[in-house]
């Protein structure tokens, strides 16, 4: 139906995926782990998991990437209506302000808490999305351990984020 916003349910599944190894230079910045203590009660592990979306959940994800003032410029243009037709105002996100130092920007994000699965295993963790990011399929993940280690994880196991 067309201008009738529909609620749903906020889970998300995908493969994981390599990322570039890059994200620990962020997620160490003192700035950014004290932001992460309001999201996941504490410190975050200094690293992301990448979890590469299926198809069917892409209209999910641009709808949280639209809930964070996150373009996505270069996505099917039905994609983008669906997803603006998902109503998001019972998902909670947090703001995580960026900053400047030694003349290096350090960009803002959107968080989202959720509970990670895999298999048998649960574990709370946020979904990450960064103010300037390529990434339109695939979600950042943060938790308080190194999920990769903790949940026993390889490229193209399928997991899934359950927000909540």
């Amino acid at each position: 139906m067309r201008g009738v916003r529909t609620r749903t349910a906020m889970r998300l599944t995908g493969e994981v995926s390599s990322g570039l190894g890059r994200a620990h230079v962020f997620m160490a910045q003192e700035h950014y782990q004290e932001q992460f203590k309001s999201v996941l009660g504490d410190v975050a592990w200094p690293g992301t998991l990448n979890v590469q979306l299926s198809e069917e959940n892409l209209v999910l994800y641009v709808a949280l990437r639209n809930h964070s003032g996150v373009d996505t410029l270069d996505i099917d243009a039905e994609i983008k209506q669906k997803a603006a037709e998902i109503n998001l105002e019972d998902i909670e996100s947090k703001r995580i302000r960026g900053f400047l130092r030694e003349g290096r920007s350090f960009g803002g994000a959107t968080a989202f808490h959720a509970i990670f699965s895999y298999q048998e295993k649960s574990i709370p963790c946020a979904i990450l999305i960064p103010d300037l990011t390529r990434h339109t399929d695939v979600v950042e993940v943060i938790a308080t351990d190194f999920l990769r280690e903790n949940m026993g994880l390889s490229d193209g196991d399928i997991v899934s984020l359950k927000l909540d």
